[in-house]
């Protein structure tokens, strides 16, 4: 039997391995995204920031706010190498140039159904296309990618045959791409493991996740020698997606000990900008930084992770390692340890047979299928000891909003903060946005909102609904809260009151 923590280990194994981020791309190749031009350039220098050593920024010849917007990240001087994609054409190449990037991705299809449907070019055509569009390029550019696209469906033969061609006509890095996700891992692994024998050029790969395989078959790569790995923000792209960064990053760094470059800690916080931005919600069960990576709720794992975090979490992985913070959550499974421990993080000290009644009632409210919050928690525990804890910091007097389809909408309101009298406006995307960004401007902590969720709860435009949000003070702690009514924005409001009011309480 094994026991403790086995790393892999193996001759092909990398020391170091570069990143190369294309969120910038990818991310508006998924439906429903468009990042301005002022998001692109955030994204950009967050992605720098953290140590990604090359950032893809655009396909310039796409269109004109395409072209401008990579001319602009260059233009930011940033770490990172910048790239532009291009394809197989002087034109794409030319505007490419023309945007002073450090790098030109160029790219041709090499599979037959790709070759023959897209670009109706014979093999050797394609040949001749990619010995001579890299020979323009290098006669401009120090750096030079070449991807074979549908790589992974192309004749591997032809394959080799291609990227041979591409390094003798002075490509700097081969990019072999799984265009529509159907290698599995152990061939992308014997695939790269060829190339790398046959091929004098370093490798990089761009996986995508069609069938859920795009980090793994990025991992089997570099096992097989694979120097760089093409990654998302948060794994976004078309269909399923790509590969993603913090996943990848994570593997490489815990489980291989590959040096990537990447500042860990920033991980969390690069996927929520991300996921602001793009307007796709992080999934709570999304590897590395989803809420409940390092939450716990049975009584067995959040004893264990009280006594000794590595019981139920990776020691080789810890919740600061990627900018993210450990939770006890309420339910059905919730155990003695999780609940003392909350309630003494608040300073309230139950008796064990009141304790006991506790448990009992935030059980039978998880065992009806509704959540059990923060607050929840505090006032089963003010019933049951028979305590009624007076210190709102935040007591809302008045709230007022205006909102129309000629204005923006607005909110103002009117609160004791810890016994004194504020009034605060705020304006928002929406009057709930407007409600909650006054309320955050009024709270007497630096607060940001970390989860917002609205469910009615009966039917109709009248309907009762439940909103349910999760912020996080400036010292990491996250407090969930609910609010319940007719009313979208006042219970969206009651919810977020309640949520300050938990946070200077504890």
């Amino acid at each position: 039997m094994l026991r403790g923590i086995v790393f892999f280990t193996d001759s092909y194994a990398r020391e170091e391995v570069t990143v190369f981020d294309t969120t910038l791309r990818d991310g508006e190749q998924t439906p429903g995204i468009a990042f301005t031009f002022e998001q692109k350039l955030e994204i950009a220098r967050q992605l720098s920031e953290i140590g990604v050593h090359a950032i893809e920024a655009g396909f310039p010849a796409s269109s004109k706010a395409e072209k401008e917007t990579v001319a602009a990240i260059k233009k930011l001087g940033l770490d990172s190498v910048i790239c532009g994609l291009a394809r197989s054409t002087k034109g794409d190449v030319d505007t490419c140039l023309d945007c002073n990037v450090d790098m030109v991705h160029v790219f041709i299809p090499t599979s037959d159904i790709q070759r023959e449907n897209t670009i109706n070019k014979s093999r050797k055509e394609v040949l001749e296309i990619t010995a001579d569009i890299i020979g323009h390029i290098r006669k401009h550019s120090d750096l030079c990618m070449f991807s074979a696209m549908d790589a992974t469906r192309t004749d591997w033969d032809y394959l080799i045959e291609v990227f041979q061609t591409a390094a003798g006509a002075g490509a700097t890095i081969i990019n072999v791409p799984d265009t529509v996700g159907v290698i599995s891992p152990s061939a992308m692994k014997t695939l790269i493991t060829r190339i790398n024998k046959e091929v004098r050029c370093p490798i990089d790969v761009h996986c995508h996740n069609d069938f859920g395989l795009a980090v793994a078959n990025t991992i089997a790569a570099v096992e097989a020698g694979a120097s760089q790995v093409q990654v998302t923000v948060n794994g976004l792209g078309e269909r399923a997606g790509n590969a993603d960064l913090a996943q990848t990053v994570m593997i490489m760094e815990s489980m291989y000990r590959i040096k990537t470059g990447i500042e860990k800690t920033r991980l969390v916080e690069t996927s929520r900008l991300v996921s602001r931005f793009s307007g796709i919600g992080i999934p709570p069960i999304q590897p590395v930084v989803g809420e409940n990576v390092f939450s716990h709720e049975s009584g067995i794992h959040s004893q264990g992770v009280l006594r000794n975090s590595a019981t139920f979490e990776p020691g080789i992985m810890t919740p600061e390692m990627v900018g993210h913070r450990r939770r006890l959550t309420l339910g059905k499974h919730v155990g003695r340890h999780a609940v003392r421990q909350m309630l003494t993080d608040v300073r309230i000290d139950p008796t064990d047979p009141q304790l006991d009644a506790i448990i009992e009632k935030v059980k039978a409210i998880a065992s009806r299928g509704k959540r059990v919050t923060d607050a929840d928690l505090y006032e089963i525990a003010e019933t049951v000891m028979g305590i009624e804890l007076n210190n709102k910091a935040l007591d809302l007097q008045d709230i007022a909003i205006m909102t129309g389809n000629h204005m923006i909408p607005t909110a103002s309101v009117k609160a004791m903060v810890n016994g004194k009298e504020h009034v605060f406006s705020a304006v928002g995307n929406g009057p709930v946005d407007a409600a909650l960004n006054a309320i955050l401007g009024i709270s007497p902590s630096r607060l940001q909102l970390r989860e917002f969720n609205i469910e009615a709860i009966s039917g109709g435009s009248d309907a009762m609904c439940h909103v349910t949000i999760a912020v996080e003070d400036e010292h990491g702690r996250i407090f969930d809260a609910s609010g319940s009514g007719d009313d979208i924005v006042l219970s969206s409001v009651e919810a977020l009151v309640n949520a300050v009011n938990l946070i200077n309480r504890a």
